[in-house]
Formats: structure tokens, C-alpha cells, sequence
């Protein structure tokens, strides 16, 4: 299993960045005819907070999923930090090129 971390482009200062989780998401409801005194607690699974990067990043962050799913999994390790997984070293090496062929220097893969 080789495990990666994806560094996008900010769009906004152009230096590589990744997601991390700094806090979970809270969910409760609202309930119409009574209190509902009821929260979950949960991360973002690694799709989810890859999708939440759009518009602050220079990639189109779906046709990122599109191209990681191809060749391994998105997903957050530690509750905290967006990785890539891959089964094997020809299928890392496949995947970093198909991203940089498809986002140039835009996006890169880092094995941890």
C-alpha cells in the first residue's frame, strides 16, 4: 500500500496546498413541532473534502476524483489528513503521470 498526499494550487496565492480537517462537521436537526437536543459528529470522507476545495483551488476538483479513482482511493487518514492510496508502485507512477498530464503543475502527488 503506498500512501500519498495531493498538493493543489491555491488560487488565490499559487502555493501548494492540501486539505486538512481542523474540526469535524456537526450535524443536528430542527425539528418543527418540538426540541431536538441531537448532534452528530463526523469527518468529511476524502471525496467530500476534495469536492469542498472547489473555487479555491486552480483544478477542477471532480475530474481529480475522476482520475484518483482510476488508479487508487481518496481518503482521510487519522480523521485529519487527505491521502491517496494505492495498491502498487506501477499504479502511484500511473497515477502521477495522468495528473500531470491532466493539471501540469497544478496538482502534485508526495509519498509519505
Amino acid at each position: 500500500m503506498i500512501r500519498a498526499r495531493l498538493w493543489f494550487r491555491c488560487a488565490a496565492m499559487h502555493d501548494p496546498v492540501t486539505p486538512i480537517i481542523v474540526r469535524p462537521a456537526v450535524i443536528g436537526w430542527e425539528a418543527k413541532n418540538r426540541d431536538v437536543d441531537l448532534t452528530i459528529e463526523r469527518a468529511f470522507k476524502g471525496d467530500e473534502l476534495v469536492l469542498r476545495m472547489k473555487g479555491w483551488v486552480t483544478v477542477d476538483v471532480k475530474k481529480v476524483i475522476d482520475v484518483v479513482h482510476r488508479h487508487g482511493y481518496l481518503k482521510v487518514l487519522d480523521e485529519r489528513e487527505l491521502v491517496v492510496e494505492v495498491e502498487e508502485k506501477e499504479g502511484y507512477e500511473k497515477l502521477k503521470r495522468e495528473l500531470a498530464f491532466h493539471f501540469e503543475d497544478q496538482l502534485d502527488l508526495e509519498k509519505i
